[in-house]
């Protein structure tokens, strides 16, 4: 790899380069995030330093490890990029792949997971030394507290996104604030006051008596974003169907539509007749160098992709030389044939299968076939704004 001099300045060309992606791919990567990416301008031309090459490595990494630029995105509204350290980005991505990978819903493990009720004494008892503590400082030390495992740290609503206990930990906050137990003296950043003093030091009776009335404070965003799950959720059901109804061509022009607006590279639907099991292309960099292979099926559930097709779509790759596919079917997969798929990793091979829901999920996602009928904005105090120059 090619080794950067301090003084000297990159075009988003030769950082690319660097980075080892193609210039369309770097370039889609530098608009998605250009707000994190350091830029220098000299006569009117746009350049690129050290600590951008840093970045966008970084990015290249969490792609090379399967994140796509839409999970990159969440992932960095939540939390800030890793310091300039390889073995901290390292640990980064390993939390995030497992995170990612965490999405099965085990009833067993999230019934061992502590309650919003069981929470709120602890989360108070945390920070009762009156020190000023992050909401991911008090986090850990609730997992400490609890000895939780990984699976039960990162567990996920059954058909949801959210942790279920951050999700109950987000809660408990909202309440012991609205109560006013504990105080935000900056952005997530929370100390306890008086009365939360005053509180543990209450008698037992006292103290459960408080909790009950704790437990009926609910957070308006806790019933904005259920609400907003429930809507989506519909529309998901609604989009499916309509899928399922449409012409076969019309299917695959979506697909391909799809994978292109998620980032993916440059697509096209290939020719109706004689397509060698393969309906579509995207091609991740101009010269078709790296291509993604896609099998698009519109099939009612009742009817669900087997082994047998994910088998024969592998050996369309195997006929082109290539290494990555994508199934995509309005129904649903045998668990025999997600299993075969998982085997081809061993082999090199890339086969990433996109059942119904997925599909209809990723379209409201990336705004392909809906419309924005509205946006609610909720707007939160500036710290910044208050502070001292």
């Amino acid at each position: 790899m090619l080794k950067l001099k301090e003084t000297k300045l990159l075009t988003q060309t030769k950082m690319s380069e660097l980075v080892g992606w193609s210039e369309a791919n770097g370039r889609r990567w530098v608009g998605r995030f250009k707000g994190y990416i350091p830029r220098v301008t000299i006569n009117n031309k746009i350049m690129y330093n050290r600590e951008s090459l840093r970045i966008m490595k970084f990015f290249k990494r969490m792609s090379d490890n399967g994140f796509t630029m839409e999970e990159v995105n969440s992932i960095l509204e939540k939390d800030s990029l890793p310091a300039n350290s390889a073995d901290e980005e390292k640990l980064f991505i390993k939390y995030k792949k497992q995170e990612k990978n965490n999405k099965d819903y085990n009833e067993e493990v999230a019934r061992s997971i502590p309650s919003s009720k069981d929470v709120l004494i602890p989360y108070l008892k945390m920070i009762s030394d009156r020190g000023t503590y992050t909401a991911s400082e008090i986090t850990e030390r609730l997992v400490k507290f609890y000895n939780l495992n990984e699976a039960q740290r990162l567990m996920r609503y059954e058909g949801g996104s959210d942790s279920i206990f951050l999700s109950r930990i987000r809660s408990v906050r909202y309440s012991l604030k609205k109560e006013g137990y504990i105080e935000e003296v900056n952005k997530l950043t929370y100390k306890i006051t008086e009365h939360g003093i005053t509180l543990l030091n209450e008698s037992i009776n006292e103290i459960k008596d408080e909790i009950e009335e704790l437990e009926k404070v609910v957070d308006p965003l806790t019933v904005v974003n259920d609400k907003i799950d429930e809507l989506e959720n519909e529309l998901a059901g609604t989009l499916l169907k309509q899928l399922r109804s449409i012409h076969w061509m019309k299917f695959e022009d979506i697909v391909v539509e799809l994978l292109t607006t998620m980032g993916y590279g440059d697509g096209q639907v290939t020719k109706r007749s004689n397509d060698e099991g393969v309906d579509g292309i995207i091609k991740e960099d101009k010269l078709g160098l790296d291509n993604i292979y896609i099998q698009a099926k519109r099939y009612n559930i009742n009817n669900p992709i087997g082994r047998e097709a994910v088998q024969s779509f592998s050996g369309a790759l195997d006929a082109k030389g290539a290494r990555k596919g994508v199934f995509i079917t309005t129904s649903r997969f045998t668990e025999n044939a997600r299993n075969y798929a998982e085997r081809l990793e061993s082999m090199s091979k890339k086969i990433i299968l996109i059942d119904g829901k997925e599909l209809s999920k990723l379209m409201i996602m990336y705004n392909v076939g809906v419309n924005v009928k509205k946006t609610f904005l909720v707007k939160d105090i500036d710290y910044d704004y208050f502070k001292d120059e």
